[in-house]
């Protein structure tokens, strides 16, 4: 049952995941020191769709251009958000 349930959750996740393309603006909560900054910078510059990334302490936001054509799942830069140790919101 509990696999069931499991199972259910990710797949319902699926559904609502959206397709980014272009430039996307990610708002992050608890990003506070150069250190953290590099580390979002060096997770996003890992991700193949990723052209160009922009981390900014000051204003605790990420800014991503994506290659041409490529597009890359809201919930996949949620994911790797989170994954660092942060929390955030797209802003587009």
């Amino acid at each position: 049952m509990k696999k069931l349930f499991i199972a259910t959750l990710f797949l319902s996740s699926l559904a609502f995941a959206k397709p980014l393309t272009g430039e996307v603006h990610v708002k992050v909560k608890g990003m506070v020191c150069a250190f953290c900054a590099q580390g979002l910078t060096k997770t996003f510059k890992k991700m193949p769709e990723v052209e160009k990334v922009n981390v900014s302490l000051e204003e605790k936001f990420v800014h991503l251009v994506l290659k041409k054509d490529a597009s890359l799942e809201d919930t996949k830069i949620i994911e790797a958000i989170k994954e660092a140790g942060y929390e955030g919101t797209i802003s587009n």
